[in-house]
């Protein structure tokens, strides 16, 4: 855990809730800006009582993350978790995808009994498109409790999802680097080109000699 890093707190939460909002939800997304597989949201129904130890997920460490996770299942009165598919992200673009995962992650949440009266998004920007009942926040995951649940379920389910693709894709390393841009994920790409789970439409595709056509098969698993 980062020294020194504010912790989020209840008090916007609190707010809401004074003013009339039964269900307040915090939400957040990961996988944004990944180069393969899904981008990930998901919605966190705050509890009344302080939960200790969770903070945006990128001020914790790998264990920290999973120690908070389940402490989180444990705390929250709903969690839904909705993924956007790497063809959803290339087909309909980024905002799309992150506004068709989130209000899957919302319909989970509703499932459970909970239709949130206020949903506190983190950020500058509705992708969700639900009006009146949004309220982005800008650096939501390290000032607001519900986001920052939200972030660290989000990060945890992806890097899961990420981890499994590994075994499938070993070349990538997509267990350290999660699909992101990292040194040895470019070489795999410049070496191997692109694996079923990359965005094809993503810019790191341009200056690729297998943009738009398959890889040759055997070449993932060298």
């Amino acid at each position: 855990m980062s020294p020194g890093a504010p912790y989020p707190t209840l008090r916007l939460e609190r707010r809401f809730w004074e003013a009339g909002d039964r269900v307040v939800c915090g939400i957040d997304e990961v996988g944004r800006g990944a180069w393969a597989g899904p981008a990930t949201v998901a919605a966190v129904v705050s509890a009344p009582e302080h939960l200790r130890g969770v903070r945006d997920s990128k001020q914790l460490t790998r264990p920290e993350r999973e120690k908070a996770a389940g402490r989180i299942r444990s705390w929250a009165i709903a969690i839904g978790i909705g993924h956007a598919s790497h063809e959803e992200c290339d087909t309909f673009g980024m905002t799309a995808a992150l506004r068709a995962a989130g209000r899957r992650a919302l319909a989970q949440v509703e499932a459970q009994g909970c239709v949130p009266d206020r949903i506190i998004l983190d950020g500058n920007h509705d992708y969700l498109g639900l009006g009146s009942r949004v309220t982005t926040v800008i650096k939501g995951d390290t000032s607001c409790l519900a986001v920052a649940a939200a972030s660290v379920v989000a990060k945890v389910t992806r890097d899961g999802l990420m981890a499994e693709e590994a075994e499938h894709y070993p070349a990538y390393e997509f267990d350290s680097n999660r699909g992101y841009p990292a040194p040895v994920h470019k070489m795999a790409l410049a070496a191997y080109g692109p694996s079923a789970i990359h965005r094809r439409t993503w810019i790191f595709m341009e200056n690729l000699c297998w943009r738009g056509l398959d890889p040759p098969p055997g070449r993932l698993f060298v």
